[in-house]
């Protein structure tokens, strides 16, 4: 009696696989779909701000050519956002991107285009 209490769960468990009807199985959905890897793009930018003054340097390790922007947003309502004309980033090139405000900076991104 002891063995069956033990085991309750694990027949308990068998059971309920063995109910369940044979499109809920993982293996049985079909699965022969061809899975495709995800499209490498994008160059790699590493940016820095000291003061008011951004400067980034953008490296681009894949086989496409990446036109990367830089954006900068000013803290002050006064001081001029500034967005840079795309860049043409070659495979295996690194560009540099610089930019400023008058005063302090709020936020700075980098968009990709292909």
């Amino acid at each position: 009696m002891r063995l069956s209490r033990r085991f309750a769960p694990v027949f308990a468990a068998a059971a309920l696989v063995m109910a369940l009807p044979y499109d809920a199985v993982p293996h049985a959905r079909g699965g022969h779909e061809k899975l495709t890897a995800p499209e490498l793009f994008g160059a790699e930018c590493r940016t820095t701000v000291t003061g008011s003054r951004v400067v980034t340097y953008c490296h681009n390790p894949y086989p496409e050519t990446d036109h990367v922007s830089l954006h900068i947003e000013c803290a002050r309502w006064w001081d001029i956002d500034t967005d840079s004309a795309p860049v043409d980033t070659a495979p295996a090139a690194t560009v540099r991107l610089a930019g400023r405000c008058w005063k302090e900076i709020r936020s700075v991104w980098i968009s990709h285009e292909k």
